[in-house]
């Protein structure tokens, strides 16, 4: 049976792992060629739009950011039709003026990562996407204009720099990310955007500032229970943010997402094997 259609994607990070308001529901469970996603996607109507969820880290948050399959997330929304996808996503503010419980829609991405899958190109095929600006710009705009609409305190830009995890960074290494002059710290967002870009889909990061991370000198340093209650009076904004956002998200693209691949693929076509072309198909099938 045909997986019903959605126009928005949205991953729920910590904190996040329902996304109310949703009617007429449909918990769909999908397989990809990469394996399994986080969880089952909860499909359903958001005001005129169709809207799919799901939980980054699954239901009960089972899995930590090494560990998740951001290509089978990223593959099953693909699969669900959605062209815009709206990440949310706990941070660690790394300046003066992003506050805990701030909200900031990043621009840009810095990666300190070490394991993880995050292209769908291989085994047999070669492929380069742009990605100087790894975020969608439209949607991201809807989304500093929608928060902003609700009355949470916004900031338009920044850095999101990305590491491994799932340890919290070192005072050494947070003072040093400092100077490097990003704005939020989290562990799950790039890997996301590469893939979504890949996969011609629109994608945008909602950040929640939970703490300062450790390099502020008259913070504690942060701790799981912390950022836990600060998610708590954070996830209702995200959510009010996102209805707004999803009445606004319209039905053409006009940005370059859409064609992000188009001359990407190097590889010869008759050199691509037959079991890498099938698991591509749906991605890439176009070009290929």
């Amino acid at each position: 049976m045909r997986a019903p259609q959605a126009e928005i994607g949205i991953i729920g990070g910590s904190g996040l792992y329902e996304m109310e308001g949703l009617g007429a529901v449909e918990r769909i469970k999908l397989d990809t060629p990469f394996g399994a996603p986080s969880d089952e996607f909860m499909v359903g109507r958001l005001g005129p739009a169709r809207l799919a969820f799901l939980p980054r880290h699954g239901r009960g948050h089972r899995f930590a950011p090494h560990e998740i399959n951001f290509r089978a997330n990223i593959h099953g929304f693909k699969q669900l039709g959605a062209e815009w996808v709206i990440s949310v996503s706990a941070v660690g503010s790394m300046r003066e003026d992003i506050l805990p419980g701030d909200m900031v829609i990043v621009d840009q991405f810095f990666d300190r990562t070490k394991n993880r899958a995050a292209s769908f190109f291989g085994d047999g095929v070669v492929g380069h996407i742009a990605f100087a600006d790894p975020v969608c710009g439209p949607l991201a705009g809807i989304l500093a204009a929608s928060s902003e609409r609700v009355g949470a305190r916004t900031h338009r830009g920044g850095t999101y720099l990305c590491i491994e995890g799932p340890q919290f960074s070192t005072r050494a290494e947070s003072l040093i990310y400092r100077q490097w002059g990003v704005a939020v710290i989290g562990m799950t967002n790039l890997t996301e955007a590469k893939l979504a870009r890949e996969a011609e889909i629109c994608y945008a990061t909602l950040a929640l500032a939970t703490d300062f991370d450790c390099w502020h000198q008259s913070e504690a340093a942060v701790t799981a229970d912390a950022v836990v209650e600060i998610l708590r009076r954070n996830v209702a904004t995200a959510r009010a943010i996102i209805r707004e956002a999803a009445g606004r998200i319209p039905q053409e693209r006009r940005c370059a997402c859409p064609r992000a691949a188009e001359n990407a693929i190097l590889t010869d076509r008759a050199a691509i094997p037959a079991e890498t072309r099938r698991r591509l198909e749906l991605l890439f099938g176009r070009y290929l």
